[in-house]
């Protein structure tokens, strides 16, 4: 049976559910991705244990290869890249349903992409189209009186090259909003980007600011330039994203094709950020001095960085290390192992 399909062709579902007796007596069980493994996991409190159990345990404990149950964990573990978690009850992402987004960007999003694509149109039309991305300058152009005036015209330019006629010109505006509707997305994305930046440049500051303390520069140097690799990953995607866009004429001849792509590119930016939420929020509130808030956070933003932007020898280097039972600093200083403490309240099947 295919990854997702439902047994005996019946109707995919639309929300989280199961049909076996274990799901049944969990009340409070979440689904969601492990932030070492990035596999799909249950997690159930049992009164002060916390129980974590893979998709694979859960399969073979229970036998839910075939049935809805298996093809529900099938849907749960392709739905879970979208959300931070679901539980029985929750609605199934749409993204895996019917391609919509999960989210919604807000109107100041729509009318910057709306504004970017006449701004675009308006350039074909003057024979010098460029791309603004500047979120403040698209504003600033966009309240030029003469702004409407000359986005009309062009609509009616548009209209004629592309063969529709100049009295067609609603169809153009038709494809602009189309479009814009589904730029908006990465427009709101872009926001979380700025963000990013923003967090690198706080990074920078503290590297200065802790050049003489040399416990804490051993983490800040690391961090700063795994930061970099991640700024310079995300901007390479947004100027992807901006490129295909970027001959107007070209992209209203092939809207659906072009709709397509933009969908592909919401998603995939939406899945790699969605875990930097948190991270960015924090940073956000970070006063840019020294504190104990600061160097607590630069740890926390080593571990989360690492395994995503280290080069894939030094990581799997130091899992290795971390698989002989040692412990690795920050900055990648083996520290001998402590002797063996008392189980705690978190427990993990496999």
């Amino acid at each position: 049976m295919a990854d997702g399909e439902i047994q005996g062709g019946s109707e995919q579902p639309k929300i989280v559910q199961f049909e076996h007796a274990f799901f049944k007596r969990m009340a409070d069980i979440v689904f969601r991705l492990d932030e070492r493994s990035n596999e799909a996991v249950a997690v159930v409190t049992l009164g002060e244990e916390r129980l974590v159990l893979p998709f694979a345990g859960l399969r073979r404990e229970f036998n839910l290869d075939d049935g809805p149950d298996g093809a529900m964990l099938a849907l749960l573990a392709k739905g879970l890249k979208y959300v931070k978690g679901l539980r029985i009850g929750d609605p199934l992402p749409p993204e895996i349903i019917t391609r919509r987004a999960s989210w919604k960007p807000d109107a100041r999003h729509h009318q910057i992409a709306y504004h970017r694509l006449a701004m675009q149109l308006m350039g074909w039309l003057a024979g010098d189209e460029h791309i603004i991305t500047n979120p403040d300058e698209l504003l600033q152009v966009a309240g030029d009186p003469n702004f409407k005036r000359k986005v009309n015209e062009a609509f009616g330019e548009a209209a004629e090259h592309l063969g529709l006629g100049r009295e067609n010109r609603e169809m153009v505006i038709g494809y602009i909003a189309d479009l814009s509707d589904e730029l908006a997305y990465i427009e709101a994305m872009r926001d979380q980007f700025q963000q990013m930046q923003t967090m690198d440049a706080k990074i920078q500051l503290l590297r200065r600011l802790y050049g003489a303390q040399r416990s804490v520069l051993e983490v800040v140097d690391p961090v700063a330039r795994l930061m970099e690799r991640a700024v310079a990953e995300f901007g390479a995607q947004f100027e992807q994203a901006d490129a295909q866009t970027g001959e107007i004429m070209s992209a209203l001849k092939n809207i659906d094709a072009q709709k397509v792509y933009i969908q592909d590119m919401r998603d995939e930016l939406h899945i790699r950020l969605l875990p930097w939420d948190e991270l960015l929020d924090e940073w956000h509130r970070l006063p840019s001095k020294k504190t104990e808030w600061a160097e607590d956070l630069l740890n926390r933003t080593y571990r989360f960085l690492a395994p995503r932007y280290m080069p894939v020898d030094e990581w799997c280097m130091m899992t290795k290390l971390a698989g002989a039972q040692v412990t690795l600093t920050a900055d990648g200083k083996i520290v001998k192992p402590k002797k063996p403490k008392p189980m705690g309240k978190s427990m993990e099947w496999m």
